[in-house]
């Protein structure tokens, strides 16, 4: 087997990978050295071998070198630059998505325009622009409350919603649209030129968000537990939007907040999806799909965007609660046998905390570089289990920051906030030597951001259903000052 990517989701698989009674050798392809992989690695009598993991290239060459079976990418970057169709072009089975399949998460528009072909629930009003006059033309005419984002998966960043309700702000606001809308082509667009889309304008929705992962093999899907990401760097939702600082799940698949009833649901979407992404290019996706939910008053279920692949931090809470042999699973793929497959999770309710060094996530050239010291001898004393993230194993056996998080430490139990406090006192065995700030948040899994969470999807539950109720569903209606009462409706 050979695992691509260096990061905590990908030292997750990796756990997951060699938990299998099948005895599989594992080797890595990494960019920096990852001492969890690493150890994995070698201990199933497997080795590493680091370069530019986002190269088809590269990926290549080493499933080539060490000649393995399977090839299993982590990250989404490589599945946006074909890494799939190069290894499976020299015959050999791998888990993840072939490039164009991995469309649906690199263009935001492409998976806004499969959704309504297709006329599967949970889509959102939109609108792409390839290029910034035209995106400042439409904001310039139309005063609606948004969320402008970069076309393209940009590593979660770039992302600015805004209510636009008061008249008398309207000329502010629409001067923030612009500026975050010009921010996206010179800033977080830049060095992109994959697609022919820049800037995503779409209705602003609000509500708790969660995150449904599975496997498919294009033809039957295999869910994980339900799993709820927390994107802003500091407690209570605020700061700048990371790649996630820590995430829960719940026991029995379910989140405190998601009824059973939204969980198929969600499911659902998902499935409809990946039927879509056959019927419109051929291919079956094999690999991992995830959809980024919330739950909102429009649709109750709706998509905010899709993952090619586990989230991280999210793939980091229920592939520890992996049961079922993941060479099985990885076999069934690749032989579109998944529904024979019976998908087994120990039933613990999971918590994930980051950490990262101060800089992180604006200035990760000042967060990197910093040598830092993960005591987890004494972590695992305190129930709780390290994921390496961004760090880097020197070849005197210390660690150095990469400029994102440097790990991300899990922890399982009956009661979330239990959990939580657990991985608190976790936190000062991680730091760095030369004294740089390390920083994470503590609310994620505690008692009051759950009750924050419950409340909001209650109070959005009775909305969404009453509108259910009324045949309203899927149905907008905006009032304009000087336009009167619009009716937007998605059927």
């Amino acid at each position: 087997m050979l695992l691509v990517g260096e990061g905590a989701r990908e030292h997750a698989i990796a756990s997951a990978i060699c938990r299998s009674p099948q005895g599989p050798k594992l080797y890595a392809a990494m960019r920096l050295m990852n001492p969890g992989i690493r150890e994995l690695c070698l201990r199933s009598g497997g080795d590493v071998v680091l370069g530019d993991s986002m190269d088809p290239g590269f990926i290549s060459k080493a499933a080539d070198r060490f000649s393995v079976d399977f090839v299993f990418i982590g990250p989404e970057e490589p599945l946006f630059r074909g890494a799939a169709n190069a290894v499976e072009g020299m015959g050999i089975a791998c888990i993840g998505a072939r490039r164009e399949a991995a469309e649906i998460e690199m263009s935001k528009a492409f998976m806004r325009r499969l959704m309504w072909k297709h006329k599967i629930p949970g889509r959102l009003r939109f609108q792409a622009f390839r290029n910034l006059e035209d995106a400042i033309a439409y904001i310039e005419e139309y005063a609606e409350s948004v969320a402008i984002k970069p076309a393209r998966q940009a590593g979660g960043k770039g992302v600015k919603v805004i209510a636009d309700f008061q008249a008398y702000l309207s000329k502010e606001k629409g001067h923030v649209k612009a500026e975050h809308a010009k921010a996206i082509e010179t800033k977080y667009m830049k060095g992109y030129s994959d697609i022919e889309d820049r800037i995503l304008i779409e209705e602003r929705v609000e509500g708790p968000e969660y995150t449904v992962q599975m496997f498919t093999d294009g033809d039957s899907v295999a869910p994980f537990p339900l799993v709820q990401d927390n994107k802003n760097a500091y407690d209570m939702d605020i700061g700048p939007e990371t790649g996630g600082m820590g995430s829960i799940s719940g026991k029995g698949m379910l989140l405190p907040f998601i009824t059973r009833e939204e969980y198929d649901a969600s499911i659902d979407i998902v499935r409809r999806c990946v039927k879509a992404l056959e019927a419109e290019l051929g291919v079956k996706y094999k690999g991992i799909i995830s959809g980024q939910m919330m739950l909102t008053p429009l649709w109750g279920p709706t998509i905010i965007e899709f993952y090619s692949r586990f989230g991280d931090p999210e793939g980091v809470n229920v592939l520890p609660l992996l049961r079922t042999d993941m060479v099985e699973i990885m076999e069934a793929i690749a032989s579109g046998k998944l529904h024979k497959v019976r998908m087994e999770f120990e039933d613990a309710a999971t918590v994930v905390k980051c950490f990262a060094p101060r800089g992180y996530p604006e200035r990760r050239d000042l967060a990197a570089g910093h040598p830092v010291r993960i005591d987890v001898e004494a972590i695992r004393a305190m129930g709780c289990e390290v994921f390496y993230g961004s760090v880097d194993l020197a070849p005197d056996g210390g660690l150095v920051t990469g400029g994102s998080r440097i790990c991300e430490v899990f922890a399982k139990g009956e009661e979330l906030p239990e959990i939580s406090e657990r991985i608190e006192r976790c936190s000062p065995f991680i730091y760095c030597l030369d004294g740089w700030g390390v920083f994470h948040r503590s609310d994620i899994g505690s008692a009051t951001l759950l009750k924050r969470r419950i409340e909001q999807s209650e109070l959005i539950r009775d909305v969404y259903r009453y509108r259910m109720e009324k045949g309203l569903i899927g149905m907008d209606i905006d009032w304009i000052p000087g336009k009167g009462k619009i009716i937007h409706s998605a059927w």
